[in-house]
């Protein structure tokens, strides 16, 4: 096993989780902040997710490979465990943050150019 192809593929697969995490949950947050219409916004969602099934897939296939080749003398030293539970932390951060979201009030929804309030 080539564990620094393993740790590179666990990093990848981490990057991958938070983006989903940031592209899922917070993505008006950061609409908000840089103040990006609602199609940018969108498409800020779908970048996000485009870039995670890509970095998650390579970081598959990087760790599968990492698991199957034969092991270098330079690999000892180097540790999985660490970023392996880092993954797990993300994952389960996902988890409760999506249960958390089913709790969540509605949004009131924006208002659009040329609506009025009523006081």
């Amino acid at each position: 096993m080539r564990k620094r192809t393993v740790r590179n593929g666990l990093r990848l697969i981490l990057a991958a989780l938070l983006l989903i995490v940031l592209a899922s949950f917070y993505h008006v947050g950061i609409a908000d902040l840089f103040s990006l219409s609602d199609t940018a916004e969108m498409r800020l969602y779908r970048l996000g997710i485009f870039w995670a099934a890509a970095f998650g897939g390579y970081g598959v296939v990087l760790a599968a490979f990492g698991l199957v080749l034969p092991g270098d003398s330079r690999d000892v030293q180097v540790r999985i465990l660490p970023m392996f539970f880092m993954v797990l932390a993300t994952v389960a951060l996902f988890f409760y943050l999506l249960a958390s979201s089913f709790n969540e009030p509605p949004r009131p929804e924006r208002l659009q150019p040329g609506d009025t309030i009523t006081i």
